[in-house]
């Protein structure tokens, strides 16, 4: 059976695996599902319709699964869904979806939510990212993979964070935040790529060269951004397929990008 403390409240339709840990004090509301060895440690509250993975950890006064802030929530059925492998620290909240989006705010695996992260609704955050203490995430927001975002950091409502990327410290992002790029500021401007993140990865002086190329004739020779994607495409892409991120950043974005 699951490691249930006596104290913990468990609403009659949660699933909950055999191997999952629920701590003292925790809430467990309808429609929520707990996967295997996913811990709860005290005080957690998983308020409905939320299906949480495997190998999860989730410390005290985290606030997962409430109904969204958006004006527009009208008591609709929307989700949340948390992968696998996450940690998520004291005091985060995690918000479910809108109607208005797609009725879902999703949570990859591997990631790292420091204390008092707050993700809001119809949110979609990838894999292995790192989001420090106090970061405050607007609604449709996306988030990709491998990112840091420094604390105290804001991000806009529908801004897209591509992979690789870094945010410093109590940084205000008001457009999206190109693949690799490394920005700080209020309102955040760019400051060259993530480069100590790529060398810890083990990439070769061969990629960064390329990508640091790739940088320069986005952001700094004064190219449009139709002229730096021909370039990009005919000139770098065949040397390097990560560049292939950088261009995707740019055609993508609705909101432009934080130079």
């Amino acid at each position: 059976m699951s490691q249930i403390h006596p104290t913990a409240i468990i609403a009659p339709d949660a699933t909950i695996h055999e191997t999952a840990v629920i701590g003292p004090y925790c809430i467990i509301g309808e429609a929520v599902t707990i996967g295997a060895h996913t811990t709860l440690h005290r005080h957690v509250v998983v308020t409905r319709n939320t299906r949480i993975g495997e190998h999860n950890e989730i410390y005290q006064f985290a606030s997962i699964g409430e109904d969204c802030q958006d004006l527009k929530y009208a008591g609709e059925t929307t989700w949340l869904e948390i992968g696998d492998h996450n940690v998520i620290r004291e005091a985060c909240s995690f918000h479910r979806g809108t109607i208005q989006d797609k009725a879902l705010t999703k949570i990859g695996s591997h990631n790292l939510f420091m204390v008092n992260t707050h993700i809001a609704h119809d949110c979609v955050v990838g894999d292995h990212n790192v989001i420090a203490n106090n970061v405050g995430v607007a609604g449709h927001v996306h988030i990709g993979s491998h990112t840091i975002i420094g604390g105290n950091s804001g991000i806009h409502q529908f801004c897209c964070i591509d992979d690789y990327s870094l945010i410093g410290g109590a940084s205000l992002i008001l457009k999206d935040v190109a693949a690799f790029t490394m920005v700080s500021g209020n309102p955040a401007s760019a400051h060259g790529l993530n480069i100590e993140g790529m060398r810890r990865k083990g990439w070769s002086k061969e990629t960064i060269n390329v990508l640091r190329q790739a940088y320069r004739t986005i952001f700094r020779i004064g190219l449009t951004t139709k002229q730096a994607l021909v370039i990009l495409e005919e000139e770098m892409l065949p040397k390097e397929p990560k560049v292939a991120l950088l261009i995707n950043s740019l055609k993508n974005s609705k909101r432009g990008v934080v130079r």
